[in-house]
């Protein structure tokens, strides 16, 4: 039986045959397809949309959501997997498709009306349309109880003002799942379609870290939808709240994902690198470092297999997922720098992908959910007290 990585506790082994099928067919796409384009996009800042079509081709988007929803009604772990592989390649990959299918596919097949879901559903699961999600604003990431952006009802209309910000695929996007806050404060989901009037994207330039992905910020002023565009059955933050912890979920996986490739590429390297007439590999000092980076990966494997059948069961808690990305995306930072170390010299050259990972997890340990805020999550729920300002 293949394993795709570090399996200390041969986890393989709990996998059914469907899901080491669909892991394989992951590893197999990033590995041919992603990889050889990989260091180019990332120098250039820019994203392999040649790719889009093929990710919808084999299921990779919104891939456990049912069928009739555009997705491929594969198990959660399953899911799960699929990112692990997508971010192994890179943490823009799995960007992509995790927008994609946990924040526009799901929210439109949980809270859409049956012609939203007919209108966009398939066309994002196959990848001929992309879809983005804007919540989080220039002033307001990890509060978005301060929501600014504005929605006032206009007899069969709804005219929208504000800006969002840091929003994968914004510009891209031929949909936008937009939350604006109404006159009473309710907050509510819009799906806006790329060239309404007043509605425009400009894209994020100069980053140094998640470079293979299309960051935009967004900006409404006086788009005008008419009510059919409003998610109907959905009010207030529960519904960007709900749609974070599917991409959370992602994440978890995919950080391991990434860990494991930095992890690879070390391990790989100090059998080959020889100072002083042996391989690094044998001395101590790198040893330990190699035998903490496998511990830490097999602790977040156990962490996310366990929080997927939780998943399949219905039984998991947002609360468990923020223990699960919080978690796994420290451990993924500290793994990526330990890999950096055993590489020396060679570990800042675009060669080896330990520094563009170590540089892409910058980004993910912070959006959606920062780290302290995880833990704040988890402190609440384990004490019963709220830390947030009330």
């Amino acid at each position: 039986m293949k394993k795709f990585g570090p399996d200390f506790y041969d986890l393989t082994d709990l996998l059914t045959d469907e899901e080491l099928l669909i892991q394989q067919t992951a590893f197999d796409f990033v590995k041919a397809e992603f990889m050889p384009v990989i260091s180019k996009n990332y120098e250039n800042g820019t994203f392999p949309m040649e790719l889009i079509p093929k990710l919808g081709e084999l299921g990779f988007m919104g891939s456990s959501l049912p069928e009739e929803s555009g997705g491929a009604g594969v198990s959660n772990v399953a899911y799960g997997l699929i990112l692990h592989e997508l971010e192994r390649g890179d943490s823009g990959l799995r960007s992509f498709a995790s927008v994609q299918g946990s924040l526009v596919m799901y929210p439109i097949h949980a809270y859409g009306s049956d012609h939203q879901k007919a209108k966009w559903l398939p066309g994002l699961g196959a990848g001929n349309l992309i879809g983005c999600f804007g919540l989080t604003e220039p002033n307001f990431g990890s509060n978005p109880g301060g929501m600014t952006t504005r929605c006032k009802r206009d007899g069969d209309d709804w005219i929208i003002n504000g800006n969002k910000m840091w929003i994968t695929n914004g510009s891209l996007a031929d949909v936008a799942l937009v939350w604006a806050r109404d006159e009473e404060g309710i907050v509510r989901g819009f799906l806006l379609e790329k060239g309404m009037d007043g509605f425009t994207s400009s894209d994020i330039h100069g980053k140094l870290s998640l470079r293979s992905s299309v960051t935009s910020e967004l900006s409404m002023e006086n788009v005008r939808v008419n009510d059919t565009s409003r998610l109907p059955n959905i009010e207030g933050l529960k519904g960007p709240l709900s749609c974070l912890t599917q991409a959370r979920y992602g994440i978890a996986w995919g950080m391991v994902g990434a860990a494991v490739d930095c992890y690879n590429t070390a391990l790989d390297y100090s059998k080959e690198r020889k100072q002083f007439s042996k391989p690094i590999a044998g001395y101590q000092l790198t040893q330990a470092k190699l035998a903490d980076m496998v511990t830490l990966i097999t602790e977040s494997q156990l962490l996310v297999y366990r929080l997927g059948r939780l998943k399949d069961e219905g039984k998991m808690t947002f609360q468990q997922v923020s223990m699960a990305k919080r978690n796994n995306c420290t451990m993924a930072r500290n793994i990526a720098r330990l890999s950096r170390e055993i590489l020396g010299a060679n570990g800042i050259v675009g060669d080896y992908s330990p520094i563009r990972h170590m540089a892409n997890i910058e980004s993910v340990y912070t959006y959606e959910g920062t780290h302290e805020m995880h833990s704040l999550i988890i402190g609440e729920n384990i004490t019963g007290i709220s830390a947030y300002d009330s």
